[in-house]
């Protein structure tokens, strides 16, 4: 048996799948995201789905993925990489959909904030200088940090 599949097994007998859920109010057993793939931004835990949920309510949005990123300030911060419908490509930008998501996302989801609650202008200045250029406007495909 490989090693990775010998640690899913528990003394008491349980095998860990490492997946994450919730019951609803009639008891329905919801399997929703990975736990390996939680984002951990500044102590706060971010499952993908919940972000994603969100980016897919945009009528733009065709489909959206969303991953943890290293970040050297907050150890991990939230990225999501969005594809438009045909009919919107060059119509939505990235900064639509950011606006659209701090409508529905926790305040902590969507920029860096300090301890207190200030935005964090200096951290987005260097993630802006950092990203400047390649990775977004591939056709009807872009990416979006989303600050966690």
């Amino acid at each position: 048996m490989p090693e990775e599949t010998k640690k899913t097994f528990r003394e008491d007998g349980w095998l860990h799948t490492g997946d994450a859920g919730y019951l609803d109010k009639e008891d329905f057993l919801h399997f929703v995201d990975r736990y390996k793939d939680l984002i951990i931004a500044s102590g706060y835990n971010i499952a993908p789905y919940e972000v994603e949920s969100v980016i897919m309510q945009h009528p733009a949005v065709k489909e959206a993925a969303v991953i943890g990123v290293p970040d050297p300030y907050r150890g991990e911060t939230v990225k999501a990489f969005v594809s438009l419908k045909d009919e919107y490509n060059g119509k939505v930008s990235e900064n639509d959909i950011v606006e659209f998501c701090r409508q529905y996302l926790a305040k902590f989801k969507v920029l860096p904030e300090n301890p207190v609650g200030k935005i964090l202008r200096r951290v987005l200045r260097e993630r802006v200088a950092k990203e400047r250029g390649d990775e977004i406007g591939c056709r009807n495909s872009w990416c979006a940090d989303f600050f966690a």
